[in-house]
Order: structure tokens, then C-alpha cells, then sequence
């Protein structure tokens, strides 16, 4: 099998591949990895559709990899008959594009018209739009293939009803139309709950001793739980009464508490009168039952005598505390058969309830309905391939385009999938702009970038979420960028951001830049001299004021006096230094006498190569090394080839600000303009000046007497 011939061609100053038809796309499987421009890229923070690249992550590991992206051409050369069609990244697939000499291109057609049909849409071509609504698409059917039934998937109001009873008590699963319904474990759970809540109910029934009230069984239990602490506490109190006859005034309710809210509607004080104990404490430990009841509790009271007592022990008007217990002890069977309670899922549907769908029993036919819905599973999975397969025709060119080549970025045509957005700042917008996933991986990698980068901390306008980027600066001057500059980011989506720069990495951005860059570093160094030595005689006068003043104030002890013999000496000192200092100057300047006019500007030229030269040489080294491979290696991807960024290529990442020239009014504040004739013989007497004196007191000659042996006689 002959080999295929690929095309190449250089971009960003490295030879790549050309994926430039279907067939290219076709024959990536005979590509050799080490031609690929990335071998793996995250499937999150990218600024394409994620769903697009999780159907490519095929194990589901949250990266794409070479072999991603070979198995999923494989699939589209079965899916589709032309791959050309996959250039166009249009939304729209025509249903002309399928392959209909495949089992699977005809598999994703049919399924195509029938997502179509399920949406009442008539038309020659499915988009991303038809297929991503799966609840749309089977909103309208019956069975759909997912093993999930709904009251909705059958015209039989048997199965509906138990359908529905199942989701209410057992629980439910989302059927792919959107509604709560059940699958085969939660029907076998249903029938299970059933027989086994019929079980426990008809085992109580068939005890007599489970039910001594009969039918009124659970009501009486009610009637002696709703009591039964305060009957405790009573009988508790009438022990103590009767452990303590002196305490019966402190056990029992008192006047007092009584007369607290004597002044109050005592209809609304039951909560208050409700913790006074049952009734009068005494002694002899019996329970009034018909007269002396706390009128909070009355109620209970006599729901207990009429459901209970009445029965048990019949025609007493009191209560033994030991009574009481054998009336509590009455319930221990029922008690332990309500412990055992099984199918309680759907105890709330009643037993009659219960007993009724049991004894139906159409599980049968419940599970034959959702074997019937499975069948078609196959064609609704068929219906979610059609759905990666519009994903893919609208963006597996553009991944192709950021991963096998970097053609997106350099063409300027497409943004790279990587870019998040433009930053505006300092009058000048940049595009290549990146998220951050992890800060801590930004440490090191983007110094090996070789390019001025600006990290900025994102907030959202529009909601609490916050990003950060690494935006890239390629043009215009850097001196006000720094650490804590406000800016702006608007991301893909148009929605924009405050942007604040937290970290700058600082590299030449142009040769002109590093040819000033020394004397801008000389000036800054020398500003901040001057500023700190009057800073400093600023802060020795006040404090020398502030000492004189103390001493004047406080008679501190008198000044010593001045010592001539120290400052002489001191002085002695300078002037030989001085001396020193201007013999060297003289011995300099007595050699540069000797050079004529184009010699001194021959040794001007030296001296600005001198200092600017390294920087210009640095800065020129630097920029034909700026690489982006670092910066997205930080950010999880594994680029296999340099990703250079020139400078006539750079200077279209970041756009300066350019003023109009037409001029609608006079400026009433403006500076009074020089002409740029006046400003040159400004510099140049400056310069004669300054010339003139160092030749005339350093070197002992007169600059016109050497302006006329050197030049015009020479010539």
C-alpha cells in the first residue's frame, strides 16, 4: 500500500502538516506521531463546545489523546460518505453527507428522519439544535428505548395506576421524555415492598393477642402514648410527696404561678398551664380521673378513658401507678409486631391499597413493558450517535486545526481554541489570552516562554464566578504595566470582566525597546537616587532640628565646639581625591584630543553600542525564541513541536491604540509646541556646550581652535 503523500508547509517558523481536505482527515491514522503538534490536550477550559470533546475523550479520562482522535475519524469515514464536509464546521448536517453504503451511515440516517418525525420537522438536514434536546425528541413517544417506563408509555389504566403508585412510594428514575418513571429493579422492588407489607399486615390480624382493642387497637395506643410522660411525671411527683410530706407546696402547682398569669386571657395560656403536673400531688399516689384534672389535659384524658380504661377497668374513677402499667403492658405484643414493620415504602398507601394491586398482580405485564422499551434500545442509542455526529461535523475540524496543526492560531482567521478572549489594557487589546487552570504550574514554565506576560485575576460583572488568565503583550510600551493595574477582559461570549494584573514576567518585547531600556533603567536608578539622598537630608535636618530644640528646651548639655583641625583634614582628604579624580579625567581626555570630528563621532557610536548593544543583542535572541509551548504546558496540554511567535506575527496579537488625525478644535490648555528644528539646535548647543567646557578644563584646549586645526584645514 503506498504511503500518503502529505503536504507541509512552515508555520510559525516550524514545518507542519497540511489538513487541508477529507482525504488528509481520511489518512491521519498513517500520520506519524511525531509530526503532530499536540499529543494531548485537557477537555476543560477550552473555548469549544465540551460536549463536542467529551464524545472524542472516548475513555471518558478528561484528555484527548492522538488515539482519540484516530477512532473517532474511523467512526466519522463509516458515518459520513465525504469528509470535505467537515471543513465547512457548519451546524447544519444535509442527510446527503451520510454514508448509505454503511450499516452505520444508514443506522444514523434512519435515526436522523426519526428524530425529525419526533419533532414534527420536515427537512433535508439535521443540526445540533434538532438532536442536543433529548426530552424534546422523545417527548411525544411512548417507548424510547431507555428501560425506563412512565404512566405515559402504555393505554392501559391497570398498568398506569401501578406505574404511578410505584414512582410515589419506591422511588423513580428520569425517562429520557423528561418524566419520573421506573426501570425493571424498581418494579421488582415495588411487587417486593407489596408482599412484603400484605405479609406483615395479615400475620398481625391472624393474632388476636397483637390487637386487644380490635379494629381500635392503634388508636388506643395513640390515646396512651399522647399521655404517657405526664402520667409519669405525676406519680413521680406523688413518690416524692410521699418521700417528703414538706415538699407537696413545691411539687405541687402554686398561687403564685397561678396568679402570674392571672391578668393574662387564660385561653391563650394553655401552653403555660399545660406544664402544671396533671393533677392536685398527694400522698396517696392515685390518678383522679374524673374530677381535678388539669384542664390542659382534660382532652387526653378522656380520649384514654373512653379508647382504654373504660375497657380494661371499668366504673374506677382512679388510678393506681401499677394499674397503669399493666394497661402499658397490654401493648407489648402489638409493639413488638409494629418493630417489625416490613414494606413500609408503601404502608402509605393504605392496606387496602396494598392488598389490592398485590392480589392484581401485574407485575408480569409491567416487566413485559419495559422489555418492550429496551428493545428499542438500540435505535435510541443510534439516536444519540446522530447527535455526536452533528457535534463533530460542526467541530472536529476546529480541534483538528488546534491539535494536529496550530492552524487556527497563526491563520489569524479562527481564534485557537485556547484563547480565551481579549484584554484591554494600557491602550492596547491583546488576543492571546489563556485560562489559568493551576496557578502553582505557572511558577517556572512561562519564563522559558521568552515573552512578557501579565497574569490577571478575573470577576465577572455578571455573576460571582472569577478566572484567571495569562495574557500575552507583543507590541506598544511596557513601563505601566505592573502589579495591581486595573484592566478589562472581555471572554469569546462578549461578557466582560475586571481584570487585575497579580504577576508580571518580564521579557523584551522589541528591539527598540531594549536599545532605550538602559537609559530608562540609568534615569529611574538616578530619580530614585536624588530622591533618597533629599529624602534622607530631609529626615538628618528634622531630626537635628527636633534635637536642638529638645536640648534647648530640656538644657541639655552645651555643644561642643567647633574643631577647625578635624574639617581641614576632612577637607585635605576631598581635595586629594578631587585631584585624583581630575588627573585621570585630563589623562582621558588629553588622548581624545588628539581624534578628529569623525573620530569622536566614531567614539560616540561606540559608547551607545556599548551600553545598549548587549540589551539590543538579548532582547533580538530572545524574541526569535518566544515560544507558547510553555504556557500551554502549564495548563495541562503536551505540545510536540515549538509554537513560535515572530515579531511580525506577534505585532497581530496585540493592537495599539491609533488616534484620528483630524483635529476638531483649538486645545486652549496645551503646551506651547517647539518645532523640531528648534528642538535639534537645542540638543546641539547642549551638546557644544557640554563639550566645549570639558575640553576647555579638563583637557586645556579650546574647542575653536581644535574645531579649526582638525576640521577646515584637514579638509
Amino acid at each position: 500500500m503506498a504511503k500518503y503523500n502529505w503536504k507541509f508547509s512552515t508555520i510559525g517558523g516550524v514545518t507542519r502538516v497540511n489538513i487541508d481536505s477529507g482525504r488528509d482527515i481520511e489518512h491521519l491514522a498513517e500520520l506519524d506521531q511525531k509530526l503532530w503538534t499536540v499529543l494531548s490536550c485537557p477537555v476543560k477550559g477550552l473555548e469549544l463546545d465540551g460536549k463536542t470533546l467529551e464524545m472524542v475523550d472516548a475513555d471518558g479520562d478528561g484528555r484527548i489523546h492522538v488515539n482519540d482522535v484516530i477512532a473517532t475519524v474511523e467512526w466519522l469515514k463509516k458515518a459520513l460518505g465525504n469528509l470535505d464536509v467537515l471543513l465547512k464546521r457548519e451546524d447544519s448536517l444535509p442527510f446527503s453527507a451520510f454514508n448509505d453504503k454503511t450499516e452505520e451511515g444508514q443506522a444514523l440516517l434512519a435515526s436522523a428522519r426519526q428524530i425529525l418525525s419526533n419533532l414534527g420537522i420536515t427537512k433535508e438536514s439535521i443540526s445540533v439544535a434538532d438532536t442536543s434536546d433529548s426530552i424534546a425528541i422523545f417527548a411525544n413517544t411512548k417507548l424510547n428505548g431507555d428501560g425506563i417506563v412512565t404512566p405515559e408509555s402504555t393505554d392501559d389504566e391497570g398498568l398506569k395506576d401501578v406505574i404511578s403508585k410505584a414512582v410515589a412510594t419506591v422511588g423513580s428514575v428520569q425517562d429520557r421524555s423528561g418524566v419520573a418513571g421506573i426501570n425493571s429493579e424498581l418494579a421488582e422492588k415495588f411487587y417486593a415492598e407489596l408482599a412484603a407489607y400484605t405479609a406483615w399486615i395479615d400475620a398481625g390480624h391472624a393474632d388476636k393477642a397483637i390487637f386487644p382493642f380490635g379494629n381500635d387497637t392503634e388508636a388506643a395506643w395513640s390515646a396512651c402514648m399522647a399521655v404517657k410522660d405526664k402520667i409519669a411525671d405525676y406519680f413521680m411527683r406523688c413518690k416524692l410527696a410521699d418521700f417528703h410530706s414538706d415538699s407537696v407546696s413545691v411539687l405541687d402547682v402554686t398561687s403564685d404561678r397561678i396568679g402570674a398569669i392571672s391578668d393574662r386571657n387564660l385561653s391563650s395560656c394553655i401552653g403555660d398551664i399545660a406544664e402544671y403536673p396533671l393533677a392536685k400531688v398527694t400522698s396517696s399516689q392515685m390518678l383522679p380521673l374524673k374530677n381535678g384534672i388539669n384542664p390542659a389535659w382534660k382532652a387526653q384524658i378522656g380520649t384514654l378513658r373512653t379508647l382504654v380504661l373504660d375497657k380494661v377497668m371499668a366504673g374506677k374513677d382512679e388510678l393506681s401507678e401499677s394499674d397503669w402499667l399493666s394497661v402499658l403492658a397490654g401493648f407489648d405484643a402489638y409493639n413488638a409486631w409494629k418493630d417489625s414493620e416490613a414494606g413500609q415504602s408503601v404502608s402509605s398507601l393504605g392496606y387496602d391499597t396494598v392488598h389490592r394491586i398485590f392480589s392484581d398482580n401485574r407485575k408480569d405485564d409491567l416487566l413485559k413493558l419495559i422489555g418492550e422499551d429496551l428493545a428499542l434500545k438500540a435505535e435510541s442509542e443510534s439516536i444519540d450517535q446522530v447527535n455526536r455526529l452533528t457535534h463533530l461535523n460542526r467541530d472536529f475540524y476546529t480541534l483538528l486545526c488546534n491539535f494536529v496543526t496550530l492552524k487556527d492560531f497563526y491563520s489569524r482567521k479562527e481564534l485557537a481554541i485556547f484563547q480565551a478572549g481579549t484584554l484591554y489594557v494600557d491602550q492596547r487589546s491583546c488576543d492571546l489570552c489563556i485560562k489559568v487552570s493551576d496557578m502553582s504550574k505557572h511558577t517556572s514554565m512561562p519564563d522559558l516562554s521568552n515573552m512578557f506576560i501579565v497574569y490577571c485575576n478575573c470577576v465577572s460583572k455578571h455573576s460571582a464566578e472569577t478566572m484567571t488568565i495569562a495574557a500575552v503583550i507583543t507590541n506598544g510600551d511596557v513601563n505601566d504595566l505592573r502589579e495591581g493595574k486595573n484592566a478589562v477582559f472581555y471572554d469569546r461570549s462578549g461578557n466582560d470582566w475586571d481584570a487585575t494584573i497579580t504577576k508580571v514576567v518580564d521579557n523584551p518585547i522589541s528591539v527598540r525597546q531594549a536599545f532605550l531600556r538602559p537609559y530608562r533603567r540609568f534615569g529611574q536608578f538616578v530619580e530614585e537616587s536624588i530622591n533618597k539622598f533629599a529624602s534622607d537630608k530631609d529626615a538628618k535636618v528634622m531630626a537635628s532640628l527636633n534635637s536642638a530644640v529638645t536640648a534647648k528646651v530640656e538644657g541639655g548639655e552645651a555643644k561642643p565646639p567647633f574643631d577647625i583641625a578635624k574639617f581641614a583634614g576632612i577637607f585635605a582628604a576631598i581635595g586629594l581625591a578631587f585631584t585624583g579624580l581630575v588627573k585621570v579625567v585630563h589623562d582621558l581626555f588629553a588622548g581624545l584630543s588628539k581624534l578628529n570630528a569623525w573620530g569622536w563621532l566614531g567614539l560616540i557610536v561606540g559608547i551607545i553600542v556599548l551600553i545598549s548593544g548587549p540589551a539590543m543583542i538579548m532582547a533580538w535572541l530572545k524574541l526569535r525564541r518566544r515560544n507558547l509551548s510553555p504556557i500551554l504546558n502549564a495548563n495541562g496540554w503536551a505540545v510536540n513541536a515549538r509554537t513560535l511567535i515572530n515579531i511580525p506575527f506577534g505585532s497581530t496579537l496585540t493592537s495599539m491604540t491609533s488616534m484620528p488625525k483630524l483635529v476638531v478644535g483649538k486645545d486652549p490648555f496645551a503646551d506651547r509646541k517647539i518645532k523640531i528644528w528648534q528642538k535639534i539646535l537645542i540638543w546641539l548647543i547642549v551638546v557644544i556646550a557640554a563639550v566645549a567646557a570639558f575640553m576647555h578644563y579638563i583637557v586645556g584646549i579650546d574647542l575653536l581652535d581644535w574645531i579649526r586645526m582638525n576640521l577646515f584645514f584637514k579638509i
